[in-house]
């Protein structure tokens, strides 16, 4: 089949292909996730937070039937918010990225506590860490840090997503208040 499809796509005109492929990708995110990936699409610092919301709640949607059982999760989408935080970042939306954060905290870590294994651990905290490390460099006012971690330990449902990482991160900052 793929061949087939390799052989008439190659039969149009390039862009009758990039038609196709736009169009689809606004039909289905998984397709429009996947090129984005690969293209690296440059956004502004607000499509690119939109676009990561979304992804926070594909990431963590699942099926409330489906609650104390390992249940299928978009691991994908969790890439997603993992390079968009990143991108955040880079763009110079620390801000930005701390409050997207927030959000994947709640709604990861209720995934997580509805879960049977919380499997979905990891990806959480790798898309946490982008921001962590991006904290761990800022020049922000040590109280804004200090409430954001603090946010993050308040908003954790099961209480031990990067708990390590942001109390250590937390008591830092503390510390540089207190001088």
């Amino acid at each position: 089949m793929a061949q087939r499809l390799r052989k008439a796509l190659a039969k149009r005109t390039k862009d009758e292909v990039l038609d196709v492929l736009v169009e689809l990708a606004e039909e289905d995110r998984v397709i429009l996730r996947r090129l984005a990936a690969q293209m690296e699409l440059e956004a502004p610092p607000q499509e690119l937070a939109a676009a990561t919301r979304q992804a926070i709640a594909d990431a963590t949607d699942f099926d409330e039937r489906d609650i104390n059982r390992n249940f299928s999760y978009d691991y994908e989408a969790y890439g997603e918010v993992r390079r968009n935080l990143s991108r955040l970042i880079d763009l110079g939306g620390l801000d930005l990225a701390m409050e997207l954060s927030l959000e994947l905290m709640k709604q990861g870590s209720y995934q997580v506590e509805m879960s049977d294994e919380g499997l979905m651990t990891q990806d959480i905290e790798e898309c946490l860490r982008v921001v962590l490390q991006a904290l761990k460099k800022c020049d922000l006012p040590p109280d804004e840090v200090v409430a954001w971690c603090a946010g993050m330990i308040k908003s954790d449902r099961v209480g031990c997503i990067c708990d390590q990482d942001l109390e250590a991160l937390r008591n830092h900052f503390k510390a540089l208040r207190s001088q």
